[in-house]
């Protein structure tokens, strides 16, 4: 590997791993640690790697992370890392022993993107592929879409991609991709084999039973005459289903069950259905087919034909798991392990993807508790992940509450995010009897010295320097008398006037400040300074926009960085241009 190689790797991992921007002295201690034998060649390496870092700096982080998952995927591996001391807490699945391969998968409708709850059954079974992997086990990961209700479930085209988008962010990576709208005929054989075996009848307009005579005997627990047909008389109506000799409505696939049970839906319940493609069109076959599985065949098929070991599910699927079980036994399959674990509800909103969409809104909003919203917001997947597992498979429900989730998040970006002073509710300031230039020195991240400082210089005009402060820092100003500016000097209050403070400079030094025990404020140059635009989520899915200013090297970072506004919050930025920075609020 060339030198100019290894500096961009630990210059895309610096940037990676810190919000975006690589720092020198950290990428020139990388590259000495691989190279000793260049440090007698320190300036000249130290020259190279400012260029390169320059070029790396200047993509967004997302494509900073696309290519060092290309070029160094190892690098990111360390996040793997984080989630293996929890994966390793998730107790063992049932009869693990018995399987050669665990073979887990996620199945979503892509009917919308994914929201927190969707992100749960999706972890979880992602977890135990890692928790099973670093027990030195065989494990799959399969992602399976599950699309084959064009009618009341209708897919979004979109859809399919923002998932997998979803799920990239995430950290989850799948081992086998389907799409069950491109299985049609498998489940066309199977239903075929399933009839011959006697397992399923058909019910059919002007016929011994019709669909009304089926419902109406079913209800009281009886069976219907088609029931007791033979095989060849059931394919030959299946074969008129598919050829287009009925219409929707008319003709039904039903699996034979218990017609005692006492929950009425696991009575024969239907496997196949006619659905006028002509007028609901499948977004990707459009009206090729007409006759389409319902969920508990397409997924009983499923899981057997993809070999899947064990199904965790959400409690609301406990009476489908008994459905699919009559199709296992009518085929003489063994019927998958599974485990279902309680709903997860948030608090102060809702999980219900159809409630969600008839708000009209972007899938990204910031609002929403999709995962596109979470992440264009600015919360991190370790933070799902952690709150998730946290929970567990658990049976009875979990009610997790967004300030726990932003608990968890401000804890991964505190590290991470740099520190910027933003004043969003500005009051000019007067400093008077100033001659000299005053020179802010501020870390970007005072736990990080080595990312680096930036110098703020203000330069008195006739003996005065303007800035900015916030409106909520004048009532301890008068109270107190002093004030300390960040990093730059402590001052005293002279005059209060109606759109101004004057004050001129007490001393310069932290000591003093200390001593005294003055209040930090954070400050902007009135003169030096960016406009600085926010979009804040509020209640009922609303956005408040705030506006203020923020100090000039704002202008540094680029969209998707998330940095923190002193005393304000968490921001992720959107829009960086000449005077003008946009962010979105992540949390305080």
């Amino acid at each position: 590997m060339s030198l100019e190689e290894i500096i961009l790797k630990y210059a895309l991992y610096n940037a990676v791993k810190y919000g975006g921007k690589a720092d020198v002295k950290a990428v020139m201690s990388k590259v000495m640690s691989e190279k000793p034998e260049l440090r007698s060649r320190a300036r000249e390496v130290k020259q190279l790697v400012e260029k390169i870092i320059e070029k790396v700096n200047s993509i967004s982080i997302d494509e900073q992370r696309r290519i060092l998952s290309e070029r160094w995927p190892e690098l990111l591996e360390e996040k793997r890392v984080e989630y293996k001391k929890t994966v390793e807490t998730l107790p063992r699945l049932p009869n693990d022993d018995k399987y050669e391969v665990i073979t887990l998968r996620f199945a979503p409708n892509p009917d919308f993107v994914l929201t927190l709850g969707n992100a749960r059954p999706a972890v979880l079974n992602y977890a135990y592929k890692l928790k099973y992997e670093e027990m030195g086990r065989k494990a799959k990961f399969i992602l399976r879409f599950e699309d084959t209700d064009p009618r009341t479930k209708k897919p979004l085209l979109e859809a399919y991609d923002l998932i997998k988008e979803d799920l990239k962010w995430l950290g989850i990576k799948w081992d086998e991709e389907y799409i069950q709208s491109d299985r049609m005929e498998i489940y066309y054989e199977m239903a075929k084999k399933l009839i011959e075996k006697g397992g399923a009848y058909v019910v059919a307009e002007k016929t011994k039973c019709t669909p009304k005579d089926w419902e109406e005997s079913k209800r009281v627990g009886k069976p219907c005459s088609a029931r007791n047909e033979s095989p060849e008389y059931n394919l030959e109506l299946f074969e008129k289903m598919l050829s287009g000799h009925y219409g929707e409505g008319e003709a039904v696939l039903v699996v034979k069950t218990d017609l005692n049970h006492p929950d009425p839906s696991v009575r024969d319940w239907v496997a196949m259905r006619i659905i006028d493609t002509t007028k609901y069109p499948h977004p990707r076959t459009g009206s090729k087919y007409i006759v389409w599985p319902t969920y508990n065949f397409a997924v009983a098929i499923d899981d057997y034909l993809m070999r899947i070991t064990h199904i965790l599910r959400a409690q609301e699927h406990y009476v489908n798991t008994i459905k699919q079980s009559y199709i296992y036994q009518h085929m003489n399959w063994k019927m998958p392990e599974t485990i279902h674990f309680g709903r997860l509800m948030i608090e102060g909103a809702t999980l219900s993807k159809s409630k969600l969409k008839a708000l009209g809104l972007s899938y990204d909003d910031i609002t929403l508790p999709t995962l596109a919203g979470l992440r264009n917001r600015g919360i991190q997947p370790e933070a799902i992940w952690e709150i998730i597992l946290h929970v567990g498979i658990k049976s009875t429900d979990a009610t997790i509450s967004l300030e726990n989730l932003y608990t968890i998040n401000r804890r991964i970006l505190e590290p991470k995010a740099n520190r910027y002073m933003m004043i969003h509710e500005p009051v000019r300031l007067v400093i008077e009897k100033v001659y000299e230039v005053l020179e802010a020195k501020i870390p970007y991240h005072p736990s990080y010295p080595d990312r680096g400082y930036r110098v703020l210089k203000l330069e008195p005009k006739n003996g005065k320097i303007e800035l900015y402060i916030n409106k909520s820092d004048i009532d301890y100003l008068i109270k107190n008398g002093m004030v300390r500016l960040m990093d730059l000097a402590n001052i005293k209050l002279k005059e209060l006037r109606d759109n101004e403070v004057l004050t001129e400079v007490h001393s310069l030094d932290l000591d003093t400040a200390r001593k005294l025990k003055l209040q930090i404020i954070q400050w902007v140059s009135s003169t030096d300074n960016v406009k600085v635009i926010i979009k804040k989520p509020v209640n009922n899915y609303r956005i408040i926009i705030e506006e203020g200013f923020g100090e000039k090297y704002l202008l540094q970072t680029r969209p998707n960085d998330i940095v923190q506004f002193v005393r304000y919050g968490f921001v992720k930025i959107r829009k960086v241009e000449r005077d003008l920075v946009e962010c979105n609020y992540v949390h305080d």
